[in-house]
């Protein structure tokens, strides 16, 4: 397959050279160093980090690394030369080796501690110390920060090796699970959703480590053998890779006085990620407090939108910690995460996740994360005003806080309105959809797109009924019979109904409800409901055998998989339609590393 886009103008980065003259590292210029670092950035065992922002890191190169991919699309939004991803100098940089790269670009790279907190509850425990002083990036380590067409972007290698945060572990990725984020990245993007980007993916010819990982066919709710999988290194992009942990991390030495420079570092840190994630929407002449509320009041908004987005498409992120919380808003670290087949509010790819982290609880979730958020600036506003203006500085701060159900539920009965093809979200509607899709059951993605063609009967919801899981859940044909009946009865009143809110008529039904749209001719309505719903999503028996023809050196099936996951809303050709857009097959039910996954990478 060829790729869609075209450069209309030649690249303006045709080379590692080139780039290197736009390298400007605000993080490691601006921000604090831990003293006891080595400056040349053989850091690479587990120890306490006590102070300071980043610790100076150099990365382990991959050895033998072959090229596996590159984001096409994204290298044409930088304006980087497609043949730079196979260039020598390219491959070594970004498979780990950045001892030879070109001035001024710089020789160490960097990574940085943070705090954990599961569901609003603080822990330490993950720490090998025990003091959250050895918790952070444990194999993902910074090389680069440049700004590129007026916009800077940090790039930072997964499975880059061992920091002083790596807790023991070897600090390495898996082709495995490289190729599930590789791939997640740039089809989230391609969805609509902010999320972190895919730059390159490159795989080691020769050095393998063993993982955790399922038998074929396995029924088992964790791993139940060792496999021997091949080291990679993928190079995530991002505005900046700050999360929600790592203000805790500050706020939290902040609040306990850990050391005299404690709160400055806190200041330092939250006015970074202002300069990096919010520079243009927090007015640089507000004061720090009032610039501190702006932030909490711009991060509440973008973190309720990326959730409801999350949930349009189908998305759920398994492990949604406060680490794994970017502070500026966008998706990162795709680890157990998945894509919604069988709707259920309850749906968790991840086996370690429980409820707390399920499909429909995920609002909640952030709601936590964003609590913690605030949490961590509370110790900054009360210490740089007077108590009368840090009172009301506080009492505001905790107004936003308290306001972010409200702004979540707004966020999720827009998005919802949107998928239904409706001017305003109808509750009982919804509900009993919700009811329907449970019962039936349905495949998520599958039903709305059939929906965006606005069907004048069930008939084409029905392909995205899991009939032989009914049979399944029923314990008589009889009983299967009647209650098939039944339920196509309350389809179908269901859908007459839908169509008298959107203002479609058919025989017998009203367009008099006060919910009713405004008057659209059926093709600019079917046309905006499929701009929401996508027709194809990144299924996980659509990535477990990508990763396994890869696994020995055919890439065909990843690069096939980017092409058509970076086209989610496209009608594209009856070969891929009959390949990807399709109901699950029920042999894949149940399965370890199919129907979910362990953290394992």
């Amino acid at each position: 397959m060829t790729n869609r886009l075209s450069q209309e103008t030649s690249p303006t980065i045709a080379t590692l050279d080139d780039l290197a003259k736009l390298a400007n590292y605000s993080l490691m210029d601006t921000l604090n160093c831990d003293p006891d670092a080595k400056a040349d950035g053989a850091d690479h065992a587990p120890r306490q980090v006590f102070t300071g922002h980043y610790v100076p890191v150099n990365p382990t190169p991959i050895k033998d690394p072959e090229y596996v991919a590159h984001s096409k699309n994204f290298f044409c939004e930088l304006g980087f030369a497609d043949s730079m991803a196979q260039m020598a100098d390219f491959v070594r940089m970004f498979s780990g080796d950045i001892s030879q790269v070109p001035e001024p670009m710089r020789k160490v790279g960097w990574a940085c501690g943070y705090a954990l907190s599961i569901f609003g509850t603080e822990y330490t425990q993950q720490c090998p110390f025990q003091t959250g002083n050895g918790y952070g990036d444990g194999r993902a380590v910074s090389v680069l920060e440049a700004v590129i067409n007026g916009r800077r972007w940090e790039m930072q290698l997964k499975g880059g090796g061992r920091t002083p945060y790596c807790r023991g572990a070897d600090g390495r990725a898996v082709l495995r699970s490289s190729v599930r984020e590789f791939l997640a990245q740039e089809h989230m993007h391609a969805l609509g959703v902010p999320t972190s980007r895919s730059l390159s993916l490159y795989v080691s010819k020769t050095e393998k480590v063993k993982r955790p990982w399922y038998s074929e066919g396995s029924r088992s709710n964790e791993p139940d053998m060792l496999i021997a999988e091949a080291l990679a290194i993928s190079t995530r992009v991002a505005p900046s890779f700050i999360r929600v942990g790592q203000l805790e991390l500050f706020g939290r030495r902040a609040r306990k006085k850990e050391h005299p420079k404690a709160m400055e570092e806190l200041e330092k840190i939250v006015l970074h990620l202002i300069d990096r994630e919010y520079g243009d929407v927090i007015d640089i002449q507000l004061s720090t407090a009032e610039k501190l509320l702006s932030l909490a009041r711009e991060f509440r908004s973008r973190l309720t939108m990326l959730v409801a987005s999350w949930i349009s498409v189908g998305y759920c992120q398994g492990n949604f910690n406060s680490d794994n919380c970017a502070a500026g808003g966008f998706t990162l670290d795709y680890g157990p995460f998945g894509f919604c087949d069988v709707f259920s509010p309850h749906y968790q790819p991840w086996t370690g996740g429980g409820h707390h982290f399920a499909f429909l609880n995920q609002p909640a979730a952030a709601e936590r994360n964003f609590h913690m958020f605030c949490t961590a600036l509370r110790p900054l506003l009360s210490s740089m005003t007077s108590l009368t203006a840090h009172q009301d500085y506080l009492r505001q701060l905790d107004e936003i806080r308290s306001g972010f159900a409200t702004v979540m539920q707004a966020q999720m009965e827009k998005m919802w309105a949107a998928k239904l093809g409706l001017g305003t979200f109808h509750a009982a509607l919804f509900s009993e959809l919700e009811t329907l899709m449970v019962q039936t059951p349905v495949d998520y993605t599958l039903f709305f797109r059939e929906l965006s063609m606005l069907p004048e009967d069930i008939g084409p919801l029905k392909k995205s009924f899991y009939m032989d899981l009914k049979r399944a859940m029923a314990s008589t044909h009889t009983t299967v019979e009647t209650d098939s009946e039944r339920m196509e009865k309350r389809w179908s009143e269901w859908l007459t109904k839908w169509k008298s809110l959107i203002g479609i008529a058919i025989t017998g039904a009203s367009t008099s409800d006060a919910n009713a749209a405004a008057p659209r001719s059926r093709d600019e309505l079917s046309r905006q409901m499929k701009l929401v719903n996508p027709k194809y999503s990144l299924r996980e028996w659509f990535l477990v055998p990508a990763y396994s023809q890869a696994s020995v050196g055919n890439y065909s099936l990843v690069r096939e998989l980017q092409e058509v996951m970076t086209q989610p809303y496209a009608e594209q050709s009856k070969d891929v339609e009959e390949k990807y857009y399709r109901l699950k097959p029920s042999e894949f039910f149940e399965v370890g590393g199919l129907s979910y996954v362990s953290c394992s990478s």
